[in-house]
């Protein structure tokens, strides 16, 4: 049966993939989770519709990025956590943090996959964070404090 995936399947397919699954597999796990629809033809013609949508949002939100990307270069963003004496943290910073406090200090929306961070942040002290943007590099400063 072939099937559209609505989400990132680990081992099986990405968002928006098309492929051939088993039926079993896919009317009693991709189905009833939400992972995946039938690719009928008026699946797949929305299916097209939404990747044109999603390009189109990207280039737009790519293109305000670059405008903001010497805002962001000069912006000091603040993040509090547990932290134990030798100053590890208890909980890691990930992306999703880290565009929260961009939000709200520079009122500047990024996506996730702007911010390159190898490995979530995991000890208190000041980092600087790369953001990159087609070819365009900026970095902004991290600092961690302990609550």
């Amino acid at each position: 049966m072939k099937v559209i995936f609505l989400k990132d399947v680990p081992k099986v397919g990405k968002k928006y993939d098309v492929k051939e699954i088993s039926d079993g597999y896919a009317v009693n796990f991709l189905f009833p989770k939400g992972l995946a629809k039938m690719a009928n033809v008026q699946n797949i013609a929305e299916l097209e519709r939404s990747k044109k949508e999603v390009s189109i949002k990207r280039e737009v939100q790519e293109g305000l990025l670059i405008k903001n990307l010497e805002e962001i270069k000069n912006v000091t963003v603040i993040v509090k956590g547990k932290a134990n004496e030798k100053g590890h943290l208890f909980s890691a910073i990930h992306k999703k943090e880290l565009i929260k406090a961009i939000q709200k200090e520079k009122h500047v929306e990024i996506d996730e996959d702007f911010i390159v961070l190898e490995k979530p942040v995991k000890e208190t002290g000041e980092f600087e964070i790369p953001v990159l943007i087609k070819n365009k590099k900026s970095f902004f400063k991290l600092i961690v404090e302990k609550m």
